[in-house]
C-alpha cells in the first residue's frame, strides 16, 4: 500500500471504502402551495468507481439540489440514492452524518477552510471527526496536491489556488466513496481552473473515488470522463 493510500484510510479494521454511486428515478420538490417547484424531475446517475463526471446546465435547473441529495444532505422526495449497493436514503439521520463524514468528500467553490487552522490542522480537524488514527499526519495528501510548504498557513496567507488544493486534500482524508464539487473554479483563473480539475480527475481515477463535479466552466470539461446535463430538473447525459 503506498504511503498516500495508508494516510488516508481511517482504520486497519476499517474495510474498503464504498465505491460507486447511483441515484435512480429521484425526484424532489420544494416551496409551499403555488410556489412549489420540482427542482429534480425523476433523475438516474450512475457514477462508477474511479469516474470523473461533470454536470452543467443553467442556474436553477436542479445542479445544487442534485449534488445535495447525492451527499445525503437532503432526502429526495421519491427515488433511491446507494453508494456501494447501500441505500443511503433508508439510513437513519445519525447514520446518514456518519455516512457524510466517512463516505463523502466536499470541494467547494472557494474551499471553505475554517479561517483559524493552518492547512494542516484543516485535515487533522476532519481525521479526528471521523475518529482516525493518532498517528495521522497530513503531509502525504498534502504533498499530494503540492501544498506540503504551505502546511502551517492559515487560508488567509493562501492563494485561491492554494485554497482550493488544501480543500481537495481535506476531501480526501478519508479517502472516501464518492466526491462532490461545486463549482471548484468559479473564484479561478483559466490557467488555475485546468490545474485544480486535472488534479481532482487525477486523484479520484488513482483513488478510486466516485466523483461528480457541478460546473459552469466548459473549458475544463476535457478533463472529466462523462457528461451530463441538467435543465429544468431533468438530467440527460451527452
Amino acid at each position: 500500500m503506498s504511503q498516500l493510500a495508508h494516510q488516508t484510510d481511517l482504520r486497519s479494521s476499517r474495510p474498503q471504502a464504498l465505491a460507486g454511486l447511483e441515484l435512480e428515478d429521484v425526484s424532489l420538490t420544494l416551496g409551499d402551495g403555488e410556489d412549489r417547484i420540482k427542482v429534480l424531475d425523476r433523475v438516474s446517475l450512475t457514477v462508477e468507481s474511479g469516474e470523473f463526471a461533470a454536470v452543467v446546465g443553467p442556474s436553477g435547473s436542479g445542479k445544487s439540489s442534485l449534488l445535495a441529495i447525492a451527499g445525503a444532505l437532503s432526502l429526495p422526495d421519491t427515488g433511491t440514492v446507494r453508494v456501494g449497493g447501500e441505500d443511503i436514503t433508508a439510513l437513519k439521520p445519525s447514520a446518514r452524518a456518519r455516512h457524510r463524514l466517512e463516505n463523502v468528500g466536499f470541494v467547494f467553490q472557494s474551499g471553505n477552510l475554517i479561517p483559524s487552522l493552518t492547512a494542516g490542522d484543516q485535515l487533522r480537524m476532519v481525521n479526528r471527526l471521523a475518529k482516525g488514527p493518532r498517528s495521522f499526519s497530513p503531509d502525504p495528501l498534502l504533498e499530494a496536491v503540492g501544498m506540503t510548504h504551505r502546511a502551517k498557513h492559515r487560508p488567509g496567507q493562501l492563494s485561491g489556488g492554494e485554497r482550493q488544493r488544501v480543500g481537495i486534500a481535506r476531501a480526501m482524508v478519508t479517502r472516501p466513496a464518492v466526491m462532490l464539487l461545486d463549482e471548484p473554479t468559479a473564484a479561478l483563473d483559466s490557467a488555475r481552473s485546468h490545474e485544480v480539475v486535472a488534479l481532482l480527475a487525477e486523484r479520484s481515477r488513482e483513488l478510486g473515488i466516485a466523483t461528480v463535479m457541478v460546473t459552469h466552466d466548459i473549458s475544463v470539461l476535457e478533463h472529466c470522463d462523462s457528461l451530463y446535463e441538467m435543465e429544468d430538473g431533468r438530467l440527460n447525459k451527452r
